[in-house]
């Protein structure tokens, strides 16, 4: 199994408390630390604008800015985005855009997409909310353009929702080009979402990986949907990499495992949140698989790897102020999986 780490970056609050002078400081030690270790494929950030869970005046830092950052100071790890929301930047320009990231890194650049879904945000940075349908139809027609334009240079679409006529995009990525062995893709498209009509037909079309639901009954059950579409376009169903994020909370024992989660509540309301809405971000944090000891999580992600799970992107909410957690899960979780 790989592993990858979401960088905190404001979006869930995670740098609460932390001068923005300062904010990039933290994310890119976070950074350098993740690179400069073993035990992580990737690092990764969220495409929002807003905070959630709800939007406020706490930091938090754009992702595509955030990628080119890290691609200049890391070496080794690879760079995402879970996931880029295809109607906030024109797919020509997302795609001029990560394939520059792709130069800056040397070759690490992972593009996570989806088609959208924080209502709130969209209509407040005036891209409107159109419907479920409209969205997914954008999504199909954005990932036609990255792949025409990472493949061959050029793209050009006549759709219901993009035109494009000969769009350029050279250089192109260096994955697919000049990196010996890479695929021909070009940056490897992760699809997120687990819609089992359209979003798991698009990713059994075009993605390298797809990202959803991570307990293991939906994960299973999405698998076998995202089977079936595969069946029906011909395509192999073990190229595509299954994915899932993961919320850790983890302790040496029970009593440390509360403690986090404790901490957790006083965050929240630290933040600005009622008790009420802390006690079921709590509550719903505890329901997560990889809440427990080490060995509760090992097990839980040995059960999930049966199932095909082949990438688990982890976010540990204390991360910008506290990395014992992740230091336990590098030294007891993921040498038994690796």
């Amino acid at each position: 199994m790989r592993f990858g780490m979401f960088v905190p970056q404001g979006w869930r609050m995670d740098l609460l408390g932390i001068e923005p002078a300062r904010q990039w400081e933290v994310m890119k030690g976070l950074a350098v630390r993740a690179d400069q270790g073993q035990a992580w494929e990737s690092i990764w950030v969220y495409d929002h604008f807003h905070t959630t869970p709800e939007p406020t005046e706490h930091g938090n830092h754009e992702a595509w800015t955030l990628m080119a950052a890290f691609a200049a100071v890391t070496e080794r790890v690879r760079l995402g985005q879970m996931c880029s929301c295809i109607s906030y930047r024109e797919p020509t320009y997302l795609a001029k855009v990560a394939a520059t990231v792709d130069a800056v890194s040397g070759g690490r650049t992972e593009m996570g997409i989806g088609a959208g879904w924080y209502e709130q945000e969209w209509r407040a940075y005036g891209y409107g909310f159109p419907g479920a349908g409209e969205r997914l139809a954008r999504l199909r027609e954005g990932v036609e353009i990255f792949r025409q334009m990472w493949t061959t240079g050029s793209a050009t679409l006549d759709g219901a929702h993009y035109q494009v006529d000969g769009a350029l995009c050279f250089p192109r990525p260096l994955q697919g080009t000049a990196l010996p062995g890479s695929e021909l893709n070009g940056i490897p498209i992760w699809v997120a979402g687990g819609g089992e009509k359209k979003t798991l037909r698009i990713a059994a079309e075009y993605a390298d990986y797809t990202n959803f639901a991570g307990d293991l009954e939906t994960f299973t059950h999405k698998s076998e949907v995202l089977r079936e579409h595969c069946t029906a376009v011909g395509r192999d169903f073990g190229s595509i990499v299954r994915t899932a994020d993961y919320n850790v909370v983890i302790g040496e024992n029970d009593a440390e495992v509360e403690e986090r989660l404790g901490w957790l509540r006083e965050q929240t309301v630290r933040s600005g949140l009622s008790q009420e809405r802390a006690d079921k971000a709590v509550a719903a944090a505890r329901k997560g698989p990889l809440v427990g000891t080490p060995e509760q999580i090992v097990e839980a992600l040995r059960g999930l790897g049966d199932a095909g799970l082949g990438y688990a992107i982890t976010y540990f909410a204390e991360t910008a102020y506290d990395t014992t957690g992740i230091e336990l899960f590098e030294r007891a979780v993921i040498p038994e999986l690796a």
